[in-house]
């Protein structure tokens, strides 16, 4: 597969396992490869999470934006290792220091997210991400994937 930029929601399937209703990012507008990703995900008043969360005064689970800035994490592993899941390969969450919630995420909001590299030793990527609507700081966190062999 040749990575041209925007990557599309197709592109995007391509190279993560998640599907409907758990595929949380929509595209991804810049990559720097080696130092940076950028992507977004459109909150929808349509998503059925917000029929629970919360009925009177929908909010975008925080759980949920970290899990969408992990997903964008896997998209910049898989771009920087020349891997692809079609190869047998994933990105499987390994862990998540220094959260912090800044601001509400709510329907019509565009989740703009940023991660930028860290480190990587022995198939476990480290980075600094962050989620933003309107410019305003929703989210940040330090973010670890471990690349795996999905049949290992």
């Amino acid at each position: 597969m040749t990575e041209t930029l925007p990557l599309d929601i197709e592109q995007i399937k391509a190279l993560l396992p998640h599907r409907y209703p758990f595929l949380l990012l929509d595209r991804v507008t810049e990559i720097e490869p080696g130092v940076r990703i950028c992507g977004y995900k459109n909150v929808s008043a349509n998503e059925a999470l917000f029929q629970g969360h919360f009925p009177d005064k929908a909010i975008f689970p925080g759980v949920l934006i970290c899990e969408a800035m992990a997903q964008l994490t896997a998209v910049f592993g898989f771009l920087g290792s020349g891997h692809r899941p079609s190869d047998g390969y994933l990105y499987l969450f390994a862990g998540l220091d220094n959260v912090k919630f800044k601001r509400q995420v709510v329907p019509g909001d565009r989740l703009d997210m940023e991660v930028t590299y860290v480190s990587e030793r022995r198939g476990m990527l480290k980075v600094s991400a962050k989620a933003t609507v309107d410019g305003q700081l929703a989210a940040s966190a330090d973010i670890l994937c471990a690349e795996r062999k999905a049949d290992a």
